[in-house]
């Protein structure tokens, strides 16, 4: 069996306002979405949004302070342009800009974005990661490992 990301569950303070402003962000809440939870396609992804202590209580943890969590989603774009497009429009949707769109050390461009749950975005221009026509990154050198393999 094959370790595959199937979808991403973003514990949220309110389903409801963190519904808005994904639907603000362009995304299209799928008809399985419930009152306590919505669900969003990202192309072979899942994104969710559940209630943050209801989260943490089926996982079985304890429901510990907002803060940085040590994890951040990445949206890679296909230029400089669309990060700064893209981060407008998060700030635009109700998120809070962290990092500004700017030149990165690894040789692109980057911009980091708050949901309204403090869940860290970064939106990035990445030259040494194409993307496909459908807008999924290309890993360089990576044919034939067992990563992917169907």
């Amino acid at each position: 069996m094959q370790l595959r990301l199937s979808l991403v569950t973003l514990g949220v303070a309110d389903v409801a306002r963190s519904r808005r402003f994904y639907e603000a962000m362009g995304l299209v809440a799928s008809s399985a979405s419930q009152e306590d939870v919505t669900f969003f396609q990202l192309g072979n992804v899942v994104l969710a949004l559940f209630g943050r202590a209801a989260l943490a209580a089926d996982a079985g943890v304890s429901d510990s302070a907002q803060g940085f969590s040590g994890v951040a989603l990445a949206w890679n774009v296909p230029s400089e342009r669309h990060v700064d497009a893209a981060l407008t429009k998060a700030a635009a949707s109700g998120g809070q800009i962290v990092k500004a769109g700017q030149k990165v050390f690894w040789g692109g461009y980057s911009g980091y974005f708050a949901d309204p749950d403090g869940h860290l975005w970064e939106v990035a221009y990445n030259p040494f990661f194409p993307l496909d026509e459908t807008g999924r990154v290309s890993l360089p050198d990576d044919v034939g490992s067992p990563a992917s393999t169907p």
